[in-house]
């Protein structure tokens, strides 16, 4: 991933603000994820983060956020909304190095956005609601990224029209 300090490389676009500096609305961290991950060494995908072996993570919730895990149970799939807070914010056109050529943020799924916002279907492993621990399979973030919220996959609203369910 490349430093939010750095040039853009050929072919894009800066936005013409830093979106960092407005604050339309506030986001409460909820936790963290832990991972063996750090910058240089992180999968490019959750994909890859499951093919290394190496991709077994935790969510840890923070105390009063913990009382909300009830109800979830290993074996279970949930969507993780984490913060990619190393992340730049200001390409609004990107080349990505697997691409065939430049395209708009929001067709990639890129950190590097506007709202470092990103989302993994994970499986719960194990769970410690006491502790606020949630083991899932895989995660292709850093260590210590935060968590902003976590949702239960649901077949019958997380299936687009005509795709197969979920194992």
């Amino acid at each position: 991933m490349a430093d939010r300090n750095d040039p853009p490389r050929p072919g894009e676009e800066r936005l013409g603000h830093d979106p960092a500096a407005q604050v339309d609305a506030g986001v409460t961290f909820i936790g963290r994820l832990r991972s063996g991950w750090a910058r240089g060494t992180a999968p490019r995908n959750l994909t890859q983060a499951r093919a290394s072996g190496e991709g077994a993570a935790r969510i840890e919730l923070a105390a009063p956020y913990r009382r909300g895990l009830a109800g979830l149970e290993p074996g279970q799939c949930i969507w993780v909304l984490y913060w990619m807070d190393q992340s730049r914010r200001d390409l609004i056109v990107q080349a990505p190095r697997h691409g065939s050529g430049p395209r708009g943020t929001f067709a990639l799924r890129s950190p590097a956005r506007p709202n470092p916002v990103a989302m993994a279907a994970v499986r719960i492993t194990d769970l410690d609601p006491e502790a606020g621990v949630i083991g899932i399979d895989a995660i292709d973030a850093f260590d210590g990224t935060p968590v902003i919220d976590i949702k239960p996959w649901l077949d019958g609203i997380d299936i687009p029209p005509g795709a197969a369910p979920a194992p």
